[in-house]
C-alpha cells in the first residue's frame, strides 16, 4: 500500500465535506477529499437541486393552467417528463461541473473510492492509506424505510421518484414531512392524484402549528388528500398498483407508494466504531464543537444528530476547518438555522415556535404577531395567501420567524439575521423595506410588535 500525508482528510464529498475541504485549503492546509460517488453528494445529485428543479417545472405547469387569470392566453397541453428530466439534469450537470472546477482550483486532491477510517489519523481507500493530523467524517445520509416495509417494485424512495419518466395517475406518500409534501406538491401540479399519510397530528410536524394548519388548508384547496394522526400498518402491491392499510383499517389505493419517512446516517461499514467513535443508532455523537470521542476526528452534516440540511452541512464544514485552525469559530445552534420547505405554498422558518418560546421564557414574557399576506401588495400580485408570524421576548429580541406563502423562502435570509443577531422589533422598525416586495410583510410584523403599526390595526 502507498501512504500519503495531508494536514486534513475529509471522508465524504457532499455539502459538509467539500465545505470543510475548501475552508481548510483557504487556511493553508493540505487536503484530501475522499468520495465514492460524485462530488456534491445527495444535495446536488439526489436531493436539493434536482427536487427544486422539478418544483419549478411544476410551478410553470400551474402558471400555464392559470394564465388566463392574468390576461395571458396560453394552453396547457400536458407534461413531457423526458423534457422535464432533461431540464433538471442540465441544471445538475452545470452545478456539478462548477463544483469540480472549484475543487480543482483550490488544489484539493480528490481521492475516488470507498474510504474507511482505519485509525484516528488514517483513512484507507483501496490500496492507498491517507494519513492526516485531523480527519473529518462527512459520509451523509440515505432514504430510510420503516421496520418490515421493504423497498422495491411500486414501493419507492425519493431517489427512484426523481428518475421516473412518467407522471403516475395516483400516488400515496408515506410521510408528511419536508420530502413528502414537496413531492406531493410536484406530482399534484403535474397531474397526479395524491394522498399523504402522516402518523403525527399535522403535516410538516416540526414546524410552528399555525404554519402546519395553513399548509393543510392550502393542500385541501389544491385537492391534495391527506390523513394525519393514523399510523401506517402495511402495504401490498401487484401489477395494478399498491394498497396501503392504516392501523385504523382504512386503505389507500394508488399506482405507487413513495416512502418519505426521513433519512438515516450513512455510516455503516466505514470503520467508525472500530476506531472508537461513539455512535447512537448509526449517528456519530459529537460535542458542541463537533469533535467526536476520538481526539482529532470531527463529524459534520447529516451523520450528526439534528437538522439534515445542506446549508447546515456547509456551516459545520466551515466551522470544523476553522476549529482545527484554532480560530475559535461561532457555531450556530440548530434551532437558529433557517429551514425552507419548497412545496406550494412554500414554508420558511428560523428560531423558536411560540409554544417553545413560552416553554423557555414563560407565557408572560412572550409576544407574537401574525401578519396576513392578504395585506401585502406583492403577495396579492403573485396570487398567494399565507402568513408571517414573528415571536419575540417582551422588551427583548425576536426569537422566531415562521412563514408560509409563495416564495417566502426568499425572506428567510433577513429572518435569520434578525434572530441570530438578537435584534428587537424596535431596532428594525426604523429600517425601510422596499415597496412593493414580500419583504414588507416582515417589516409590517416588526412594526406591529414595536408598537407602531403602519398597514395593520
Amino acid at each position: 500500500m502507498s501512504e500519503d500525508s495531508f494536514d486534513l482528510v475529509v471522508l465524504g464529498g457532499g455539502s459538509g465535506g467539500y465545505a470543510a475541504a475548501i475552508r481548510a485549503t483557504e487556511l493553508g492546509m493540505s487536503v484530501a477529499l475522499v468520495e465514492s460517488d460524485k462530488l456534491g453528494g445527495t444535495c446536488l445529485h439526489r436531493g436539493c437541486i434536482p427536487t427544486k428543479a422539478l418544483l419549478h417545472a411544476a410551478e410553470v405547469a400551474d402558471v400555464t393552467r392559470e394564465s388566463a387569470e392574468y390576461g395571458i392566453l396560453s394552453q396547457f397541453n400536458g407534461v413531457d417528463m423526458v423534457g422535464v428530466n432533461a431540464y433538471r439534469d442540465n441544471i445538475v450537470a452545470k452545478k456539478y461541473k462548477g463544483l469540480q472546477g472549484l475543487i480543482k482550483q483550490r488544489g484539493i486532491e480528490v481521492v475516488e473510492g470507498r474510504g474507511k477510517l482505519t485509525s484516528p489519523t488514517t483513512v484507507t481507500v483501496g490500496d492507498r492509506v491517507l494519513t492526516a493530523k485531523n480527519v473529518v467524517l462527512a459520509t451523509g445520509s440515505y432514504s430510510k424505510s420503516l421496520p418490515g416495509l421493504e423497498i422495491g417494485g411500486r414501493v419507492i424512495t425519493s431517489e427512484t421518484a426523481l428518475l421516473m419518466d412518467y407522471v403516475p395517475a395516483s400516488v400515496a406518500i408515506l410521510g408528511g414531512g419536508v420530502i413528502g409534501v414537496e413531492f406531493a406538491s410536484v406530482w399534484k401540479s403535474l397531474g397526479a392524484n395524491v394522498t399523504i399519510i402522516e402518523g403525527l397530528p399535522h403535516l410538516v410536524p416540526n414546524e410552528e402549528e399555525t404554519i402546519s394548519k395553513n399548509l393543510e388548508r392550502a393542500f385541501r384547496k389544491r385537492g391534495i388528500d391527506f390523513t394525519v394522526g393514523v399510523r401506517f400498518q402495511s402495504v401490498s402491491q401487484d401489477d395494478q398498483g399498491v394498497v396501503v392499510t392504516l392501523e385504523n383499517g382504512e386503505t389507500v389505493t394508488a399506482d405507487i407508494l413513495l416512502v418519505a419517512v426521513g433519512r438515516g446516517a450513512a455510516t455503516e461499514g466505514n470503520g467508525f466504531e472500530e476506531v472508537g467513535i461513539t455512535m447512537d443508532r448509526g449517528y456519530v455523537i459529537t460535542d458542541d464543537r463537533l469533535a467526536t470521542s476520538v481526539p482529532g476526528v470531527y463529524a459534520v452534516g447529516d451523520i450528526v444528530p439534528g437538522l439534515q440540511l445542506a446549508h447546515r452541512g456547509y456551516q459545520q464544514g466551515f466551522f470544523v476547518a476553522e476549529e482545527i485552525a484554532g480560530l475559535n469559530p461561532l457555531l450556530v445552534p440548530d434551532i437558529n438555522i433557517p429551514k425552507v420547505t419548497y412545496c406550494e405554498p412554500e414554508i420558511a422558518s428560523v428560531g423558536l415556535s411560540e409554544a417553545k418560546a413560552i416553554e423557555h421564557y414563560g407565557a408572560e414574557k412572550v409576544s407574537a404577531y401574525e401578519y396576513n399576506l392578504a395585506g401585502n401588495g406583492k403577495s396579492e400580485i403573485l396570487g398567494t395567501a399565507g402568513i408571517v408570524k414573528v415571536v419575540r421576548v417582551v422588551d427583548g429580541p425576536v426569537v422566531g420567524v415562521h412563514m408560509i406563502g409563495a416564495r417566502v423562502g426568499e425572506l428567510v435570509g433577513e429572518a435569520q439575521l434578525v434572530v441570530n443577531w438578537e435584534a428587537q422589533p424596535e431596532d428594525i422598525a426604523p429600517l425601510v423595506h422596499a415597496h412593493p416586495t414580500q419583504n414588507e410583510s416582515l417589516g409590517e410584523a416588526f412594526l406591529y410588535l414595536a408598537g407602531k403599526p403602519l398597514h395593520t390595526l
